[in-house]
């Protein structure tokens, strides 16, 4: 029973990891209507986030590689410093800083305070109709050439909010990244980009935690493994349909779906069907 729990909660987490609605949030709420009822916890939901991260590195993996391929080749000249992708992978490096730091100083709030459904609830609503008002009077004209490493470290102060389940990693990013006018996809692809590192750094740090108390955590190794690798595919297949329907289509039905869960679970809250903890 417990590898069929992890493994509906790592096609949860490939689902909703690059949508704007908060893969942390559904793994937290999705937890409490399984047999065991329980939080699958803050370890298994940074280790399966490799997996999804892992669908960023292929999917995107010749950008990725012509980026790293130019920042490195700029520190020998034969790439000029104003490079598009050389300064893109600076922002990638100057935007991880936030969450890093932010990350390790708060780390056990992040596991105990900012599991509370009732803020959880609270925060998909405030930051879904941020989204909203983002994505309906953003200008939408720059694209990743105009990234500036001002705005760089603007993204990954928007990308540090994700710390509290239910502001969605990729939601707050793409939601700054409208807000300084840069296209739907071009806003979500950075956010992709953005959170590679800070993603592989907190799920490496929480697996080597869990290798060190094995008993600690909510899922076995194996289990999480297999819910790590579930993520990779579906998440993977979620990057592809998303970058083809911003091409056309806007952020306003997660707008909507991120208001209606907010709702039905506070709601949930407040009749005492689901506990705050």
């Amino acid at each position: 029973m417990q590898l069929l729990e992890a493994i509906i909660l790592g096609v949860i987490q490939g689902l909703t990891e690059f949508l704007p609605i908060s893969s942390s949030a559904h793994l937290r709420i999705v937890g409490e209507f399984l047999p065991s009822a329980q939080d699958p916890g803050a370890t298994f939901t940074a280790i399966t986030q490799i997996g999804t991260e892992l669908a960023v590195l292929v999917y995107f993996w010749k950008k990725i590689t012509r980026i790293i391929g130019r920042w490195f080749r700029s520190f020998t000249g034969s790439v000029p410093r104003n490079d598009p992708d050389v300064r893109l992978g600076w922002v990638v490096i100057i935007g991880t800083v936030p969450i890093g730091a932010l990350g390790f100083l708060f780390q056990d709030v992040i596991r105990d305070t900012f599991r509370n459904l009732w803020l959880v609830a609270v925060v998909l609503i405030v930051f879904g109709i941020l989204l909203g008002v983002a994505d309906a009077l953003g200008r939408r004209v720059r694209t990743e050439k105009d990234m500036t490493y001002g705005h760089g470290l603007t993204l990954g102060f928007a990308q540090a909010l994700a710390l509290v389940p239910g502001v969605s990693r990729s939601g707050a990013t793409t939601t700054m990244g409208l807000a300084l006018g840069y296209t739907r996809p071009a806003a979500a692809e950075v956010a992709f980009l953005l959170a590679v590192p800070a993603v592989f750094g907190s799920g490496l740090y929480e697996l080597l935690q869990a290798l060190r108390e094995p008993g600690s955590a909510v899922f076995s190794l194996g289990e999480t493994a297999v819910a790590t690798a579930v993520a990779f595919g579906v998440g993977l297949a979620v990057i592809a349909f998303l970058m083809q329907y911003l091409k056309r289509g806007s952020f306003l039905p997660f707008v909507l779906y991120r208001l209606g869960l907010g709702a039905v679970l506070i709601v949930l809250l407040a009749t005492g069907v689901v506990q705050a903890y």
